[in-house]
């Protein structure tokens, strides 16, 4: 018997809804990595993107700790001499909170194309409504660190292979 080697088509992805209103954004990005990653999967390798969908409502009511609003700021390059641009927090999530969300889960993912190939499974919306009501998702109560994953559906293909507990004689 050889050693298991997880592939690509074993993967089988799920949808997880997160609800953002009142969660501290580091903490949410950090588990809302740990979902894209796969990294609570039984299936998880490192090189392999086996992590779900994640929905994320609600960012605009994201919380920061401390006095972040005030004094984090983001930087961006305008392309010309002397032409930085600063940016503050709060400024930032009066425009784009769902791009706040997005570079604090970019932040705690791989970089290169595995990590950018997890990144687009990463849906965020600033209001409490999506699109993807077709995909069923489960909500997902953060603060568990994996433990409030329900468990897998057993496929009907698999529940037929295994043995009935019947009683031996």
């Amino acid at each position: 018997m050889g050693t298991y080697a997880t592939r690509a088509k074993d993967v089988n992805r799920r949808w997880f809804l997160v609800d953002a209103e009142g969660q501290i954004a580091g903490r949410m990005a950090s588990e809302i990595a740990c979902l894209l990653r796969g990294k609570w999967n039984p299936l998880y390798v490192p090189y392999l993107d086996t992590g779900d969908h994640v929905i994320v409502i609600n960012a605009d009511k994201v919380v920061f700790t401390g006095r972040k609003l005030q004094q984090k700021t983001y930087f961006r390059h305008t392309g010309w001499l002397g032409h930085g641009r600063f940016e503050r927090l709060a400024d930032r999530m009066k425009k784009e909170s769902d791009e706040v969300v997005r570079d604090a889960v970019w932040g705690m993912l791989p970089k290169g194309p595995l990590g950018r190939q997890m990144i687009r499974k990463l849906n965020i919306y600033r209001g409490p409504t999506h699109p993807h009501e077709a995909q069923q998702a489960v909500p997902y109560t953060l603060g568990g660190q994996g433990r409030s994953i329900p468990a897998r559906p057993v496929a009907k293909a698999e529940a037929s292979k295994r043995p009935s507990a019947s009683p031996s004689a």
